[in-house]
């Protein structure tokens, strides 16, 4: 069953497209005409590829795995903080730090800087220092957490890029493909598909169209981690049950152990037989 329906998508307006004259031919197999000067998309195609996505995103967060939300534009920076935030997934919604998937152990550094600080703020060690310093240390928080606060959880890589407008988040899709990351994204009649992974045909401009989408998915990243979740709970007890019977088995082995330890005067008795025969005979 599709996760979503023709009547909702359209409601949203996930079916508006860019200016005709705008647009880019690789979107043609996604559009169904024209009105007005604006392309209309094909919203039964938007059903097959968010269906598509969401089942990505579930697989990937069953099995443990961390999706990067991205969208810096001003439609789509709240809705996406807080849905991603809502399902403990890390995102980027202020500026792409350049080089943060290519160069992600400098990335972390920053993020530990942060630690850092936070550990001195902890210990008091913070106001043990002059005021100026305190001052620059506080700014130098300040502009991290605006930037990585959001990431400081993630500790590799991420297994998935989800972009909300692929031409403002370029350098991000292009930092992805570098590295071989899938990236899953919201395409726009004006945009280039090709170095989209999993295209989602849609209105990438209205907060409408991106509020429902991202929400479809997050609720299918959230199936996953509810599914691994249980998975976990019902491997807990068959753990315990295999440790009991090793438990068992061990007490098993070390009575064994006792009982032929036990006996090993008695064995050693008959060895002592033909010495003593030698002795008579001599």
């Amino acid at each position: 069953m599709p996760r979503t329906n023709f009547q909702e998508l359209l409601d949203g307006g996930v079916h508006f497209g860019h200016l005709a004259r705008k647009w880019n031919p690789k979107m043609a197999p996604y559009i169904f005409d024209q009105k007005n000067g604006i392309h209309i998309i094909d919203l039964h195609k938007t059903i097959a590829k968010i269906d598509e996505a969401a089942n990505v995103m579930k697989q990937l967060a069953r099995s443990g795995r961390k999706i990067l939300f991205v969208a810096t534009k001003k439609q789509a920076k709240e809705i996406v903080a807080e849905k991603a935030a809502s399902i403990n997934m890390p995102y980027v919604t202020e500026r792409w730090p350049g080089g943060m998937l290519t160069n992600f152990p400098t990335i972390r550094k920053a993020v530990k800087k942060m630690n850092t600080i936070d550990k001195m703020i902890e210990d008091g060690t913070f106001d043990t220092l002059a005021k100026r310093e305190r001052l620059q240390i506080t700014r130098q928080r300040a502009k991290l957490e605006k930037n990585l606060g959001s990431i400081k959880d993630m500790s590799r890589l991420p297994s998935a890029l989800f972009v909300v407008d692929v031409q403002k988040e370029m350098n991000a899709v292009k930092e992805a493909n570098r590295l071989n990351i899938p990236v899953i994204a919201m395409v726009d009649t004006c945009c280039d598909p090709t170095p989209i992974d999993y295209v989602i045909p849609a209105n990438d401009d209205a907060a409408k169209s991106i509020s429902y989408i991202v929400d479809v998915l997050c609720q299918a990243v959230a199936e996953g981690l509810d599914e691994r979740k249980v998975e976990k709970e019902k491997e807990a007890p068959e753990q315990g049950d295999s440790q009991a019977p090793a438990g068992k088995k061990l007490r098993a082995r070390k009575a064994r152990t006792e009982d032929s330890a036990e006996e090993t005067p008695a064995a050693a008795a008959p060895e002592a037989e033909p010495v003593a025969e030698e002795a008579k005979a001599e």
